[in-house]
């Protein structure tokens, strides 16, 4: 390497991917340069959660979804997000009515003495 060449300059981000039994955050140096889906490769998650399709997952960075083709930055967090087991608006409503029910009731005014 001569002294117009330099090596290229790395910045660190972190890929992180969660089940509901296991999570998983790892830093990763990479190039500057490097998008999404490289930092995904290069982290070698899939290698932690075998089932994990990356292929068909939703990424983002920082909890703001984005292509994998996005460059990455200094300090980035890339999150791979799993598809939902629930619709949230049902779960909060169900448990909204469950609250209603539980409040009405009471023990039907008999009392012990």
């Amino acid at each position: 390497m001569n002294e117009t060449e330099s090596s290229p300059k790395t910045i660190n981000v972190e890929v992180a991917y969660a089940e509901s039994e296991k999570q998983l955050i790892l830093p990763v140096n990479v190039d500057e340069g490097t998008t999404v889906g490289g930092a995904i490769v290069q982290s070698g998650i899939m290698m932690h959660f075998p089932d994990l399709d990356i292929e068909n997952s939703k990424v983002g960075i920082f909890g703001k979804v984005t292509p994998m083709t996005t460059v990455l930055r200094d300090g980035d967090r890339v999150e791979i997000y799993r598809a939902l087991i629930a619709d949230p608006k049902e779960v909060r409503r169900k448990r909204a009515a469950e609250g209603k029910a539980t409040k009405k009731g009471g023990d039907g005014g008999t009392t012990e003495k």
